[in-house]
């Protein structure tokens, strides 16, 4: 497949391309799969000296075009990743986000990962969000296993309120944890009676609270279902990640610096995390096995990106400061 030829226009606009990646036949049953690799490109785009791969969190894809325009602006070449099932890779009679085994998305990680250095010959950046984080966080670790993430081009690692353990009570990581793992084996797409919330999405979605407009198909205000082989996969994911990893390149953690579990929307929706646990997020970062940087950002949503004007611009101002430690510190290396 060529990585020049196949950009199509993508729904973001003219400055907006996006490529399918064909996968094939679906381990987990559900047809042919794909992912779809986004890129930013406007005709005054200045010269990159580095690039980003983004890749998104569960119900979720890449919109925000903000973080793209940022990070073009700072000399980086900017790519995204609706990873399958996902957002722009989501096929008719495809159950949303799922996947039995995290290593899966290995497939369209490394394709996008070559594509990028195919078209820019760049060094590349990873970031991710939530579950992309624990998601890109296990492939670096495979990576650098098999002879290095550096070696591959890549530089380092940004990750936006990962997914590194489960949130809610104590017993859901005990004694649920076993239970988890014979209904994901036995029922794999058994839905979990979780109830839905759309607090967070009423407070990010323009057409309730927020400022944000994105596709409510691909990132329905109240989520979509969670079903017990996927969350057995990510169990498996996040044990994994307890052990320790080494992703072989330095992380920046950004996270809210409060979580606030609720259901319904109120004021505190847009100052606080409403789908993970912070003080989780702070417990595993040191497990990636690298330099990491963890910062806190007062008053910052789940997806620090789009909080509210204050921690948004905090978030930048964070991101740009360690960006230029990685590309001017001996201590990043290269």
């Amino acid at each position: 497949m060529s990585s020049t030829t196949a950009w199509q226009p993508d729904v973001l606009g003219a400055d907006y391309q996006q490529l399918t990646i064909p996968i094939g036949p679906d381990p987990d049953g559900e047809g042919d799969v794909v992912a779809t690799l986004v890129r930013y490109a406007p005709a005054d785009a200045p010269v990159a000296t580095g690039a980003v791969l983004y890749v998104h969190g569960f119900t979720d894809y890449f919109f925000q075009e903000h973080l793209a325009e940022h990070l073009a602006a700072q000399g980086y070449a900017f790519y995204a990743l609706d990873l399958r099932k996902c957002g722009r890779s989501r096929r008719a009679g495809q159950t949303p986000h799922y996947v039995s085994d995290l290593e899966l998305y290995d497939q369209e990680l490394n394709r996008s990962l070559q594509v990028i250095r195919e078209e820019t010959e760049l060094p590349v950046l990873i970031m991710a969000h939530s579950t992309g984080g624990l998601v890109t966080a296990l492939w670096l670790n495979r990576l650098q296993a098999v002879g290095g993430a550096r070696a591959q081009g890549i530089t380092g690692l940004v990750l936006n309120s990962p997914w590194f353990d489960l949130q809610g009570p104590g017993y859901f990581r005990s004694v649920g944890t076993p239970v988890l793992e014979g209904l994901g084996r036995l029922r794999a797409f058994a839905k979990l009676p979780l109830g839905v919330s759309t607090a967070y999405g009423d407070s990010l979605h323009r057409s309730v609270s927020g400022e944000w407009d994105y596709d409510l198909d691909w990132k329905p205000l109240g989520g979509f279902a969670v079903h017990a082989g996927w969350l057995r996969a990510i169990r498996r994911g996040q044990f994994r990640l307890h052990r320790g990893l080494d992703i072989g390149v330095p992380a920046l953690i950004l996270r809210s610096k409060a979580t606030k579990f609720m259901r319904k929307y109120g004021p505190a929706a847009d100052v606080a995390d409403l789908v993970l646990d912070v003080k989780q997020i702070q417990r595993w970062s040191g497990c990636l096995g690298d330099r990491t940087n963890i910062v806190p950002i007062e008053g910052a949503r789940h997806d620090v990106f789009l909080s509210s004007e204050k921690p948004r611009t905090q978030a930048f101002a964070e991101l740009d400061s360690w960006l230029e430690w990685l590309v001017k510190s001996p201590e990043a290396g290269a």
